[in-house]
């Protein structure tokens, strides 16, 4: 494996040129990659390790690097995503997308959760490119989070940005903080939900949301 770095307007990009042709492309900021960098070695040292062994020679930087991977979420303004793929279309009936990976960080303990949305809008006149509400979805959830705190940005961000009869978000998601440490119950898992307009104050409407996020159609 062949590895190029360079650097673009202040980012560090890895360039991996693998065997089989593919290409991995890390970015991260330099300078915040060695602030953190050396944070970590001095928790490493901390808790009584040897930074200076083979299997953590280069960890402080590998996980510096992971960090702002899992928190680039930041960065990015999910209304925009949005508002990049909105269509005039008279359809009315409900929109769902379920089943959306999600992978987190608690800001707790600053350990993971991850599950699963459950996302539906009732368009009112637009409607937006499918793949755009993963994107949210992800755009948030990459930031220090609560499960709670999640759900109601989701929400907030297609209710303001399309404007629809009504948004219905839920998640299901595994806390790893209540799986490792703590209460250390291994089969719990946390639902949270969000509604808006006719989700919210029609409760036939509300009901063939949660049927169909239930049923297996696919």
């Amino acid at each position: 494996m062949k590895t190029n770095s360079k650097t673009f307007q202040g980012i560090m990009v890895d360039d991996e040129d693998e065997p089989n042709g593919y290409i991995k492309i890390d970015k991260y900021n330099k300078t915040l990659t060695k602030h953190l960098a050396g944070l970590y070695t001095q928790m490493l040292k901390g808790i009584g390790e040897n930074t200076e062994r083979d299997g953590l020679k280069k960890t402080p930087e590998r996980v510096a690097k992971a960090l702002q991977f899992l928190t680039h979420g930041y960065n990015i303004d999910p209304e925009s995503i949005i508002r990049s793929a909105m269509f005039n279309e008279k359809h009315s009936q409900m929109v769902i997308v379920k089943d959306i990976e999600i992978y987190s960080l608690c800001e707790h303990h600053i350990l993971p959760f991850f599950g699963k949305a459950h996302i539906a809008y009732i368009p009112n006149g637009k409607v937006v490119g499918l793949s755009k509400i993963p994107r949210v979805v992800d755009a948030f959830a990459r930031r220090l989070q609560l499960q709670e705190r999640l759900t109601d940005q989701i929400r907030d961000c297609l209710q303001n940005t399309l404007q629809p009869f009504g948004v219905a978000v839920v998640i299901e998601a595994q806390h790893l903080c209540m799986q490792m440490r703590g209460v250390q119950k291994q089969n719990s898992v946390t639902t949270t939900s969000a509604f808006t307009g006719g989700f919210l104050n029609n409760e036939k409407t509300r009901e063939e949301f949660i049927s169909l996020i239930r049923s297996k159609l696919h």
